[in-house]
């Protein structure tokens, strides 16, 4: 994602501060919760790069907890984590199908399980915003590292820092 942003700099300070604002900013939703959502939409879209960026960043945020990480990516509706969680990721799926598959029933679900408007306006962004960042991301064929450390190594400085610092610099 680096090597894609630095050939278009105008590009990552916008996409850096959206991205910081859904994700790493101060919210109802914790950043591992947010994160989870980007991670699994991700694997949703089958983009490797994505889905174990924001895994790896979101385990980082939740106590280094790969294990529920993984679960939730596996199948949400069994991982161990609350049923608003629950609802919102399957709210994210829906959006990554499409935006028109959305229906009243699963906002419904997302505020009987306590989801605010907002927490559902986030959960929706955040859905939209990966479906672009995957499509950027496996559109010019970014590199995507195998190694399981080279997300991990990477997602302790987003989780502390955000992701705005980690771009590369205006040339």
């Amino acid at each position: 994602m680096r090597a894609l942003l630095a050939f278009r700099p105008e590009i990552g300070p916008p996409l850096g501060a959206l991205t910081d604002l859904l994700l790493h900013a101060p919210g109802s939703l914790t950043a591992g919760e947010r994160e989870l959502i980007g991670a699994y939409v991700s694997r949703l879209n089958a983009c490797t790069f994505c889905c174990n960026s924001h895994a790896a960043i979101a385990a980082c945020h939740l106590g280094d907890d790969e294990a529920l990480v993984a679960s939730v990516l596996a199948d949400p509706e069994s991982a161990p984590i609350s049923p608003k969680l629950k609802a919102l990721l399957a709210l994210a799926a829906r959006v990554q199908r499409g935006g028109r598959d959305v229906r009243d029933s699963d906002i419904a679900r997302a505020r009987d399980a306590g989801a605010t408007d907002l927490e559902i306006h986030d959960a929706v962004l955040i859905a939209a915003a990966f479906c672009l960042f995957n499509r950027y991301v496996d559109g010019l064929a970014a590199w995507t590292p195998t190694d399981p450390d080279a997300y991990r190594q990477r997602a302790r400085q987003t989780a502390e820092h955000g992701y705005a610092a980690g771009l590369p610099p205006k040339k």
